[in-house]
């Protein structure tokens, strides 16, 4: 008499794995719906909603641990002081601006989520380095007379922050092209700086080019 094979299951995953699911699915569904629940997200891993308390203890917990990384990995890709250190002032801004549109253009829901809201404490911790880099070039713009000097250098800094903001804001918004998006924050940023927008325009960094190799043969 033949003994019946049990069917085989699939093997669970494990705790890592789940908190990785979780995650993505939270990353993808925020983009979609910047206000999506702990049930839309848990079911977008493929978990329950109790599974995901094992995990964090809140949905705005889980949303923290999203955008803190996305603040990360943004700062990381932003020029370096060394690379900053030869450009004038509204160059070193423009830069920074055209850097942190190009991280965020195609997370723009999710950038927004990152900057209103109970994480922006968070948010501002990992971007600190990042805000001393416009405050200085603030600073340098304020002293050789390229800037407006009614504000000092940390509250001009601000305002620059806040304009790139309210670009990311209206392009969230209106469907802004990523190459408009990219003129409108550096405008906006050198506007607030105090620099005419026709002189802003020639301090915007060219665009980046790729390569395209042929196919082989």
């Amino acid at each position: 008499m033949n003994t019946p094979v049990p069917p085989i299951r699939a093997p669970r995953r494990d705790a890592t794995e789940n908190r990785a699911a979780l995650i993505e699915a939270a990353k993808a569904e925020l983009q979609r719906d910047p206000d999506a629940g702990l049930e839309t997200i848990a079911a977008a891993a493929g978990l329950s909603r109790r599974a995901v308390y094992g995990h964090f203890p809140s949905r705005d917990d889980l949303v923290r641990e999203v955008v803190t990384a996305g603040a990360a990995r943004i700062a990381a890709a932003m020029p370096s002081t060394s690379n900053l250190a030869d450009l004038p002032p509204a160059a070193r801004v423009a830069a920074i601006a055209v850097t942190l549109w190009s991280e965020v253009s195609h997370v723009r829901s999710m950038a927004r989520v990152a900057v209103r809201g109970p994480f922006i404490e968070a948010v501002a911790a990992v971007f600190e380095p990042l805000r001393a880099q416009v405050r200085d070039a603030c600073a340098l713009g304020i002293a050789d007379g390229s800037m407006r000097d009614d504000v000092d250098a940390a509250t001009l800094g601000r305002l620059v922050e806040g304009a790139c903001i309210a670009v990311l804001d209206e392009a969230t918004r209106s469907g802004t092209s990523d190459e408009d998006g990219r003129r409108m924050v550096v405008l906006s940023a050198l506007g607030m700086a105090g620099i005419d927008w026709r002189t802003a325009l020639l301090s915007e960094p060219a665009p980046a080019h790729t390569t395209t190799q042929e196919p082989a043969a």
